[in-house]
């Protein structure tokens, strides 16, 4: 059984990079494919919150603090690379009176410190805030609005700050990603390749946690706490190394969005922001890896399709879209598979098995 779902996911993996490898690309024009390139970042960070609350069973609502710190870490850098050596970025030449780059902002002047930053410096927030959080046995709604607060203090804090981090516009017109202008479509493309195999990367890296002894541990948290704890293990770990996973996985996402899109901002980082991430797995099915990725694309395509004809709808449509997707489909799109599985099981064991000859039966 074990060798036919690992044969079943090589195949999948197989098949979704011939799709963004080589369909994708030869079938879209540069502009459909950088749209393509903001979704797979979407989905990216889907991939955690698969983890995270379709295995742990932690509705992380707060995901956009984490894009958000791995988003502005890579702007920052890349501003300061924009600006060159001895400059200071265009929006604080504008904005603010200093004459150096802030002290918080020197070591993202250098590419290594900046890179590892996008990533650790979510995981090290969320593994301060998860330890203050689980070792208090925090859980459910409690869990969920308190990251959603955390998200809504870090956007009104960068807003605040319009002379080191742009305020309410943010971090925009960046040109230039590690020496590559961003305004020549090769090297958007080349961002596009890089998105692509990330994605596929933590899609892996989440399929060996969930099929590990530390999945079915995470499992048996989210199902019966007090039991495991009963069985020597500490139920507050387990839960936090999901969280901090799922924090750095939303932090490579952010950082990789800002030379896609070219900005990021509050806007993008929000409580919006960080509902629409949940409801992209919510609808696509948050126990899946598969499901969680398509759903998360599928929602931020009908965000960018339908927000320019129905603008004022869209946002009623996409949290109507969330509950009935709880309410009536807890599984998401994914467990339709499963559901179909088990009502032909069913007809098939209630059907009478066809009467044999007297002899035979004998």
């Amino acid at each position: 059984m074990v060798k036919g779902h690992s044969a079943r996911a090589r195949a999948g993996f197989a098949a979704a990079a011939v799709a963004l490898f080589g369909l994708a690309p030869l079938a879209l024009s540069d502009f459909r494919l950088g749209l393509l390139a903001k979704y797979l970042c979407t989905a990216m960070v889907a991939v955690g919150i698969c983890l995270a609350w379709g295995r742990g069973g932690l509705l992380t609502l707060g995901q956009g603090v984490f894009f958000g710190l791995g988003g502005y870490a890579m702007a920052m850098h890349l501003k300061i690379a924009d600006a060159g050596p001895g400059n200071l970025p265009d929006f604080m030449q504008l904005y603010g009176t200093a004459t150096e780059l802030p002290w918080w902002w020197q070591p993202f002047a250098n590419p290594l410190f900046a890179l590892a930053a996008t990533v650790l410096l979510p995981m090290l927030v969320a593994a301060l805030l998860g330890s203050f959080i689980f070792r208090r046995r925090v859980k459910g709604a409690y869990f969920a609005i308190l990251s959603q607060a955390l998200t809504a203090a870090f956007a009104i804090w960068l807003i605040g700050q319009q002379a080191t981090t742009g305020g309410t516009n943010g971090l925009t017109d960046i040109q230039g990603f590690f020496g590559y202008d961003l305004n020549d479509p090769v090297n958007q493309r080349m961002v596009y390749f890089v998105i692509a195999a990330a994605l596929l990367l933590l899609m892996a890296l989440a399929r060996q946690l969930i099929h590990s002894r530390y999945g079915e541990l995470l499992v048996a948290v989210r199902d019966s706490e007090e039991r495991v704890r009963f069985l020597g293990y500490d139920p507050a770990n387990v839960k936090l190394v999901a969280y901090v996973v799922a924090a750095g996985m939303a932090g490579l996402a952010g950082a990789l969005f800002v030379p896609a899109v070219g900005i990021i901002s509050p806007a993008m980082i929000g409580i919006v922001p960080s509902i629409e991430f949940v409801i992209g797995a919510a609808v696509g099915g948050r126990a899946s890896l598969v499901g969680a990725v398509l759903g998360a694309i599928g929602v931020a395509w009908a965000k960018t399709a339908l927000s320019e004809e129905f603008p004022a709808a869209w946002t009623y449509f996409q949290g109507l879209l969330f509950i009935v997707a709880l309410a009536f489909l807890p599984g998401g799109l994914a467990s339709l598979v499963g559901m179909v599985r088990r009502r032909r099981a069913a007809r098939a064991s209630e059907e009478p098995s066809p009467a044999l000859p007297v002899g035979e039966a004998a």
